[in-house]
């Protein structure tokens, strides 16, 4: 028997003037790293690194589900509406948490939908942070599929997504872990993939804008798996070369899902990212 090392509890905030109630978990103690979830999931992605013990020695890891998704209920009236991730709201919502814990220029690091919002911040907030980790991450990526497959009457939304995200995952995942990466798809909440994708794959802002990011001030270091097609390792080396001073590594057994699918492949190239950035 064993209790893990992990604190969980609630955030209350405003976020583009609507209360959220936002659940939060963390582990360790020292430098402050903010990981965010990819669309559909929530933060139980990121068990395995909020429970190893070397890393959370000299690094507070926080993690959180965005409204809609895992513990953090929907926003009251939400019955009445279409959830559909916004850039700016999205921003907002991470900015909101950060204030709301009191924390002091975090490394953010975010995977997928999470990557592409890292590049948002690291362009229009940077100052806010101490770096960035964007994983699985570039500029844009249309989608190849039909996002709206994941919220009709005739298909169950949560078996879609993971249908669809199983393609992502690299045949090197244990059979474990790959499971309970697509089971936290199977559950999520009712239209809550589709709104995120919808995010993920209708903002092209960044195309063009890149250059804006100051790596100089706060570095930006990207991590890709081999496996990916949603975010090839060709996409994620565009984006980061068009990122003066960004920097990138490519982990060769790994899909879409780095730290839930394949964690032990996974944990290296976490801990380099994190050396990468400034240690004060």
């Amino acid at each position: 028997m064993s209790i893990e090392p992990i604190t969980g509890r609630y955030l209350n905030v405003q976020v583009a003037g609507r209360a959220q109630r936002i659940y939060v978990e963390e582990a360790g103690q020292g430098c402050p790293v903010l990981c965010l979830h990819t669309a559909g999931s929530d933060t139980r992605q990121w068990r395995h690194i909020l429970n190893d013990a070397e890393i959370t020695k000299t690094n507070r890891i926080i993690t959180f589900d965005m409204p809609w998704h895992g513990k953090s209920l929907p926003p009251e009236g939400f019955h009445d509406e279409e959830y559909l991730l916004t850039t700016e709201t999205y921003m907002a919502t991470v900015l909101a948490v950060i204030d709301g814990l009191g924390l002091d220029r975090p490394v953010l690091a975010g995977v997928s939908m999470g990557g592409r919002i890292a590049l948002q911040l690291a362009r229009h907030h940077g100052d806010r942070f101490a770096g960035f980790l964007a994983i699985e991450a570039s500029d844009f990526q249309p989608a190849w599929y039909d996002i709206d497959w994941f919220h009709r009457p005739d298909a169950h939304g949560g078996e879609m997504g993971a249908a669809l995200v199983s393609t992502n995952i690299s045949p090197h995942a244990p059979l474990a872990e790959r499971w309970n990466t697509l089971w936290m798809f199977m559950s999520s909440g009712p239209g809550v993939f589709r709104g995120d994708l919808s995010f993920y794959t209708r903002d092209d802002s960044l195309v063009g804008n890149l250059g804006d990011i100051d790596t100089a001030k706060t570095p930006v270091h990207f991590i890709v798996g081999a496996y990916d097609f949603t975010c090839t390792p060709d996409d994620a080396r565009r984006t980061a070369d068009a990122i003066p001073g960004a920097t990138l590594a490519v982990m060769d057994e790994v899909g879409h899902f780095p730290m839930s699918e394949h964690p032990a492949a996974f944990r290296s190239f976490f801990v380099d990212g994190l050396a990468r950035m400034p240690s004060d």
